[in-house]
């Protein structure tokens, strides 16, 4: 996808002077850099000494180990998947080339490759998930295991291939800030889970091409931080990649700026990242979970190399803890809200890890769990080595006491009920910062599980670049279990990563413990001269959830939808659908009583125009079904739908 004249003007409109000359120098600073590239300084008598504590890998729990060591042998043999395309060309990678398109991105100057357009480059996130070399983490760990040097020498051979291949500011792989620092947390702790094998120091402190690399990695970071309206995860990967190879890699004459500087950066854009009630203000969960794995390793680096961490990024960590315990739902799984891209922030672990019970994991060991949290019966790897890295803080703060529920800075509700009935009630902030850039068109939406399972889902995200078509679709208003008014998105995308007007939405009351009863009511003005509002109550004795839309204002017309997951079978008659689907071997059931004053029809794997879908993650896609009512609302009555649980 190309991006259009009129979209960088659109963007520019949203930038502030302070964006816009920072941005302004940047450009200045990329034209000097084109003609001069300093040298990496010498280095001598390197030596790295964050090493995990004795004891470390002995105390991952086998189970966990066995999985790890399954995925490092699939990585052997050269397979994998990324973003739903299966690869089995990784004993010797081309790091340009996507699977995907089948096409390789071009050669030249990093400032030059049009990273947007697909027919030029491929799809750019299938390039640039490889060289995260977060598979080369998992390989470094199985070696610190078994003790088989096969892995060790594997990766070896995969870094130096990749730095022979990607000399800096040459390609692909020098564009994005985030990818350079998560790779720079990958090549930290590759290097620390290979201390034991007899060539590491060769292959990092004593190779003056793998210092060449860290030097100008850093460099690069330093020179160009994400800015203003960009400032949201991807400042807190740079800021946390840097952090850690200056802790861990401290060899530089600029390693004591680089690394204060970088501190800096993660304690302010921790905090503007984070509301005060522990919720990532991108209001996308996805990336809480990365910016929180993120936070935790760039605070393990510092600890490991006896850099003052400040309190402040302690307790924003605690904070996000503490958020994710409150929100997941009875199989510890979060909302599906907003963009979702499958980033991770360290990789040490084999397939069938659950990654929230990871950082719950975690956060019990670091911070300590409340009684409160749900039960974490999953084991992992990366809790462990973190875990002895980091240094027990006591942190003066009051924690949550019981679990909450209503979170009103992010506008989020969580109203539970009988037989682990879990829904979300959407009432925040449309997105983060002017941009709202992981933002979808989804206010006043609901999502409902009953034991894990999505009834009313949000169906995700699939694709970022490449396909508008399906970008669209998966965030616009008719893509979630909320009303549509004339066919019109509540706020005005300007693109795929931009959103020109936002929807203002405002909970209006919250009762999320009732006595028998859960409420929730909030309203948005995203609709010109109509206002939407909604009310929401789940009432424990009948295990029934109810949800009444009202339009305030002119005549208009409606779309209604509820997107089902894709367990769910759904038979329509009139205005009541009867849902069933299987958990755990048994048979459930659920009935849906829709608006009668709208007519109904159910939609599933449509494409012209998409409809009917649901991405269980990047890349992935899958029919499910949606229920669409379409109609006219007039101010005179509500639409009321009832949804009640068997059994």
């Amino acid at each position: 996808m190309t991006m259009s004249a009129g979209w960088y003007l659109r963007r520019l409109s949203r930038m502030g002077p302070l964006e816009v000359g920072g941005r302004a120098a940047d450009a200045v600073r990329r034209r000097r850099w084109r003609s001069a590239r300093p040298a990496c300084p010498s280095v001598t008598g390197a030596r790295f000494t964050a090493v995990l504590p004795a004891g470390t890998i002995a105390a991952i729990p086998p189970d966990a180990a066995k999985r790890l060591i399954a995925e490092a042998d699939r990585l052997m043999y050269g397979h994998a998947e990324y973003f739903g395309v299966v690869r089995d060309d990784l004993t010797d990678p081309d790091w340009w080339y996507d699977p995907k398109t089948g096409r390789r991105a071009p050669w030249g100057h990093a400032f030059d490759v049009p990273y947007r357009d697909e027919d030029a480059v491929g799809d750019i996130k299938q390039i640039w998930e490889l060289s995260r070399h977060q598979y080369l983490t998992v390989l470094a760990a199985a070696y610190a295991i078994t003790g088989n040097e096969r892995y060790a020498e594997r990766v070896a051979e995969h870094l130096r291939s990749w730095w022979a291949a990607n000399s800096p500011l040459r390609g692909v792989h020098w564009i994005s800030g985030i990818e350079l620092g998560i790779r720079l947390l990958s090549w930290v702790w590759i290097r620390r889970l290979l201390d034991g094998w007899p060539g590491a120091a060769g292959l990092f402190e004593g190779n003056a091409v793998a210092l060449n690399q860290i030097w100008h990695h850093q460099r690069w970071l330093a020179a160009f931080p994400s800015r203003g309206s960009s400032a949201n995860n991807h400042v807190i990967a740079e800021a946390a990649g840097q952090l850690a190879a200056a802790c861990a890699f401290g060899w530089f004459p600029s390693s004591a700026r680089w690394r204060a500087d970088a501190l800096r950066s993660l304690e302010r854009h921790l905090r503007g990242n984070t509301f005060d009630s522990g919720l990532n203000r991108e209001l996308a969960t996805e990336y809480h979970g990365l910016v929180l794995e993120l936070g935790l390793a760039a605070v393990a680096e510092a600890d490991a190399a006896d850099v003052p961490v400040p309190a402040s990024i302690r307790l924003v960590l605690l904070r996000m803890t503490d958020a994710l315990a409150a929100i997941v739902d009875s199989r510890l799984r979060p909302p599906r809200q907003g963009d979702a891209d499958d980033g991770h922030g360290l990789v040490v672990d084999g397939a069938g890890t659950d990654r929230w019970a990871s950082l719950l994991a975690t956060g019990d060991a670091v911070f300590g769990r409340l009684p409160w949290w749900p039960a974490v019966t999953g084991t992992d790897v990366r809790t462990p080595l973190l875990a002895a890295i980091i240094k027990p803080t006591e942190l003066s703060v009051t924690r949550p006491a019981s679990r909450p529920a209503h979170f009103a800075d992010a506008g989020l509700t969580i109203l539970r009920g009988p037989g682990e009935i879990w829904c979300r009630c959407d009432g925040g902030p449309h997105g983060f910062l002017s941009i709202a850039a992981h933002a979808h068109a989804d206010a006043l939406s609901v999502e409902v599980r009953h034991d894990g399972v999505d009834v009313l889902a949000d169906p995700g995200t699939y694709c970022y670049h490449g396909q508008p078509e399906w970008r669209q679709y998966f965030r616009s208003t008719l893509g979630h279990n909320t009303l549509q008014l004339d066919g019109s998105d509540q706020s005005v995308s300007g693109g795929p990563f931009l959103w020109l007007r936002h929807a203002r939405s405002r909970v209006l009351a919250v009762d999320a413990f009732g006595e028998g009863v859960a409420r929730w009511c909030a309203e948005h003005d995203g609709y010109q001269r109509s206002v939407h509002r909604r009310r929401v109550e789940l009432t424990a004795a009948s295990r029934e959830l109810r949800v009444v839309d009202e339009v305030r204002g002119p005549r208009r017309d409606v779309h209604l939808a509820f997107h089902l997951g894709p367990a769910i079978a759904a038979d329509l008659v009139g205005n009541r659908a009867v849902l069933t689907w299987i958990r755990d071997g048994e048979g459930r059931s659920a009935v849906l009583d829709l608006p009668g004053q709208l007519s109904w029809r159910a939609h599933r794997g449509e494409t012209d125009p998409p409809l009917g879908w649901y991405s269980a993650g990047f890349g992935r896609k899958e029919p499910s079904t949606a229920l669409v009512g379409t109609g006219c609302a007039d101010g005179a009555e509500g639409f009321t739908t009832v949804l009640r649980f068997r059994g």
